[in-house]
């Protein structure tokens, strides 16, 4: 130890001396060396030598699809070479499994498979015995469940054999998804039987190969051989598929040209190993149908209306939810599939990363304006009723039925926006500049049309001073109707004989609403000026009292119907003055049956309206109301008689 510590204080002390007694190097040449470094030419020529080198590089190294196209041939060209040694490696595989199982005492895995099948059998046939059978997709599954725990009891129970135990493991899981497969297939295509026959051969054929291509490695099967067998299944699976469209749809024949045409490529895509483009044509082909008997069933399992929170979170929420895991699927493949052009280009990957994560984010858009937009229909649905309400809560729900839809809309621009904006940072666009360049627009806008802003802004203000709502009568300057809707910049109103006027905010000015509260209805009619004043307004409260107590017209009253007194003297009678407080919108309605009223009642009580006439003058005033009074009588005798006659 001492001397190993003496020769490294040795080393050391040396090295220092060393280091001491090195001569410097000389400066002239250190200034020579700095002067051509300086110098235009020879930095001129290191530039381009680097440029050189470069170049020589990345030719030198392959691209990303002369390496994926290499690949590419030599798995084709090991596939085929392997394809003859399938049957002596599956062999050989199975009697690996085989003396693994009874090398430790057990049966043969298939055997052991088949009684782990029965015992689960059993245990859902004596559920089926003890729960009645019933209609609905969590109805069929149930027994599936029942099958899958008792087997899963028993499988993680026993201490299994390495190699038996991932052998049956994955055959097991492979028939258990095949069973819930089944169960789903026979939900969504229970009106076409012969395509939900093939469909469940197709599934079990893909799930068999699925679980015999996962155990190559542990069976010790070469890869080669393993990728060969995959390959022959995928033949038949391809072979049932055009053969599934070809005798089990009903479609017109191009269209089945079509979709063999697309089977195919879909298949060559599988055999290329372009695993991504492969998922996205099968999404494009069976995700729509899924999505609709997906929601389908969700909706089976409620009984609330379609526009009510549980429904939508059952129907959208479950197609959400089918979608995000074929999202996340998808993005499991590209991952773990090093030899894939997304993942050899950065760019590339990178835009399908923004690609999968925007997807989601317009999922749960989707989702939030489902739910909003269900509250905002069952609300203005439920305001649309105001019978038997207060006024002030009938007013209220008006003003919900107008405002409601314009908050729809904007909230609908609203979530387009956020949805989109949120997509394009996922795919690395900055938008940062967009907003401000959306400000800048804005403000360009607002100044290039100032008309529609003062629309715009008018509207806004309307709506806060609460000056009419839907259902209401209103007149702005020559304009009057029933207001039908809005839009962010104008007012429908429709006209009392049918005409629709769509009048900008702007142009409303001072807004008359003839539907709030109460109206007070006056109108005048002109008596004889013999008419005995007191008589007729006893005959006009009678008349309030009938029909404030009409079932019909009595509710609409706020007040009865009086005669308010002489008004004026006309030029040929007395003018009465009559008044009444009705609800809105109702005053001409109970005008015109007061009216009849009031004509029959002052025509029994001998009171007579006045009727133009002519006077001539003369000195005999008492002759000429004699000879008037004459005539009068006369015309009354000539009426009486043509009603009897």
């Amino acid at each position: 130890m001492i001397r190993l510590a003496v020769f490294f204080l040795a080393f050391l002390i040396g090295t220092s001396v060393a280091a001491q007694t090195t001569p410097p190097p000389p400066q002239q040449k250190i200034d020579q060396l700095i002067g051509l470094l300086q110098d235009p030419e020879i930095q001129a020529w290191l530039e381009n030598r680097k440029k050189e080198q470069d170049a020589t590089a990345a030719a030198a190294q392959p691209s990303g699809f002369a390496t994926w196209e290499a690949q590419a041939r030599a798995r084709i060209d090991g596939i085929l070479a392997a394809v003859p040694r399938i049957p002596s490696e599956m062999y050989q595989g199975a009697a690996r499994a085989r003396h693994d199982a009874i090398s430790h005492g057990y049966a043969p895995i298939f055997l052991i498979f088949a009684g782990l099948v029965a015992i689960g059998g059993a245990a859902e046939w004596l559920y089926r015995r003890v729960r009645p059978a019933s209609i609905g997709p969590i109805a069929r599954l149930v027994p599936v469940a029942v099958f899958t725990v008792v087997v899963a009891i028993i499988f993680f129970a026993v201490e299994w054999p390495p190699l038996a135990r991932l052998v049956l493991l994955a055959y097991l899981v492979a028939f258990i998804v095949y069973r819930v497969g089944a169960v789903l297939i026979g939900l969504v295509e229970s009106d076409r039987p012969a395509l939900a026959i093939r469909a469940k051969i197709f599934l079990g054929i893909a799930l068999f190969a699925a679980a015999t291509a996962t155990l190559g490695g542990p069976l010790g099967i070469d890869p080669a051989v393993t990728e060969a067998i995959a390959y022959c299944f995928s033949i038949l699976l391809l072979v049932l598929a055009i053969e599934t469209v070809w005798s089990a749809l009903s479609h017109p024949l191009a269209i089945k040209a079509g979709l063999t045409v697309f089977l195919v490529l879909l298949w060559g895509l599988w055999c290329l190993a372009l695993q991504g483009l492969f998922w996205i044509g099968v999404y494009a082909l069976v995700l729509p149908d899924l999505l609709r008997a997906t929601g389908r069933a969700a909706a089976t399992l409620t009984t609330a209306p379609p526009e009510s929170p549980k429904s939508i979170l059952l129907v959208r929420g479950s197609r959400a939810i089918v979608t995000a895991l074929a999202v996340g699927w998808l993005a499991l493949v590209w991952r773990f599939n090093p030899s894939s052009i997304a993942q050899q280009n950065p760019t590339v990957s990178a835009i399908l990363s923004g690609l999968l994560k925007g997807v989601i984010v317009l999922l749960i858009a989707d989702l939030l304006w489902q739910l909003a937009k269900g509250w905002i229909d069952r609300t203005i649905k439920t305001s649309g009723d105001s019978t038997g309400l207060a006024p002030a809560d009938a007013a209220k729900r008006a003003r919900f039925r107008t405002l409601l839809p314009i908050f729809r809309n904007a909230l609908a621009v609203m979530v387009v926006v956020m949805a989109a904006l949120i997509v394009l940072s996922q795919l690395g666009v900055e938008i940062g500049p967009l907003i401000a360049g959306a400000g800048i627009f804005g403000v360009a806008i607002g100044f290039g049309s100032q008309t529609l802003v003062k629309d715009i802004i008018s509207g806004v203000f309307y709506m806060f001073d609460d000056a009419f709502r839907v259902g209401e009568y209103i007149q702005a300057k020559n304009y009057k109707g029933t207001v039908e809707g809005f839009s962010l910049r104008s007012v429908r109103l429709r006209h009392h004989r049918g005409p629709v006027f769509t009048v900008p905010f702007g142009e409303l000015g001072a807004v008359e609403n003839m539907s709030r509260d109460w109206v007070i209805d006056k109108f005048r009619i002109s008596v004889a000026y013999n008419t005995d004043i007191n008589k007729a307004r006893k005959i006009t409260k009678a008349i309030g009292a009938e029909l404030k107590e009409d079932a019909e017209v009595g509710p609409l009253f706020i007040e009865p119907l009086k005669m308010k007194g002489v008004e004026e003297f006309g030029d040929y009678g007395i003018v009465l003055s009559f008044a009444m407080t009705t609800v809105p919108g109702m005053q001409t309605y109970i005008r015109r049956k007061a009216y009849a009223m009031i004509r029959e009642a002052f025509q029994n009580n001998g009171i007579e309206f006045a009727q133009p006439m002519v006077q001539v003058g003369g000195e005999d005033k008492n002759g000429a109301a004699a000879a008037a009074t004459t005539l009068r009588t006369a015309q009354q005798q000539a009426k009486a008689a043509g009603a009897e006659g």
